[in-house]
């Protein structure tokens, strides 16, 4: 076991040679789906990949347990780490044989996660929010949060059944505007008193999102979006304000629950910004 060592003034850095190594645990079988989104919140962490992801977690809050990096990428963590988090540095096959994978986007941070808050403490000041009801796919989730973030959505609330916004793939899908939203799980159940629901769906005979929102302008809205392929269960669009779906042509009945997120967050967005200037 090698003995750590400082290399740079704002670094703690260790060398490592030996992917058995437990003090790099936390970064072994990333691959590995189902051992990580069971693991992962057991220990209380989640992994952030790439400087700007890594930089993105930090400026949100969010506390570095550790790094595992090539030393090609310490220069770019000297400015973002406490001296106290250690900075295991190892040669790309030792980093390979650790994780499962090549490493080509840059140093991996085991991050502390933080307890989950309620509804009305994230839903307070927004405006309109997103609902992310059973979504099990975790790069849906990812380009999901980044359409919620770069529309301007107050808030995502994750189902109990939606995959993990915090799994590796969801961060680096979403380029870590999953840090920048507030967002908090609910339970399937739960009601969302105090905004108008609209559930999306591609029923044709449902109305236009972009008309309907005209009825809701004054109004908190929260749109809700649906698993693939099944989207929401009957229950689900039975207590809604509103069924709306996204106007299809070419034969075309859905899209892509990313791309019918988007396309919802951006129409949303536009009604909300309309309203303001008319006002």
């Amino acid at each position: 076991m090698t003995t750590p060592e400082r290399t740079d003034a704002n670094l703690f850095t260790v060398p490592v040679d030996d992917p058995a190594d437990d003090r790099i645990s936390a970064f072994t079988d990333l691959t590995d789906v189902r051992l990580r989104m069971s693991r992962e919140p057991k220990e209380g962490l989640f992994m952030a990949e790439s400087i700007a992801v890594i930089e993105r977690a930090i400026a949100a809050g969010f506390d570095a347990i550790s790094v595992l990096t090539e030393p090609k990428w310490l220069e770019h963590l000297a400015p973002l780490l406490p001296r106290d988090v250690p900075v295991y540095v190892g040669s790309e096959a030792v980093i390979t044989a650790t994780t499962g994978f090549r490493m080509h986007r840059g140093p991996m941070a085991a991050m502390r996660r933080r307890t989950l808050a309620e509804v009305d403490e994230v839903t307070d000041n927004a405006d309109w929010i997103v609902v992310l009801d059973g979504l099990v796919d975790h790069t849906n989730v990812g380009a999901a949060f980044r359409s919620a973030a770069g529309f301007g959505a107050g808030a995502v609330l994750v189902t109990s059944t939606c995959a993990d916004p915090l799994y590796r793939r969801s961060i680096r899908v979403s380029m870590g505007t999953v840090f920048q939203v507030p967002w908090t799980r609910i339970s399937d159940s739960q009601d969302l008193s105090g905004f108008a629901n609209l559930a999306l769906t591609p029923d044709p005979t449902a109305p236009v999102l972009s008309e309907t929102l005209a009825t809701f302008a004054d109004e908190r809205v929260a749109l809700v979006v649906g698993t693939e392929g099944a989207g929401l269960a009957g229950s689900t669009l039975a207590k809604a304000d509103a069924r709306v779906r996204i106007p299809m042509s070419g034969g075309v009945d859905s899209l892509n629950v990313a791309a019918a997120v988007a396309v919802a967050c951006y129409a949303v967005a536009q009604s909300r910004a309309n309203r303001s200037t008319k006002c």
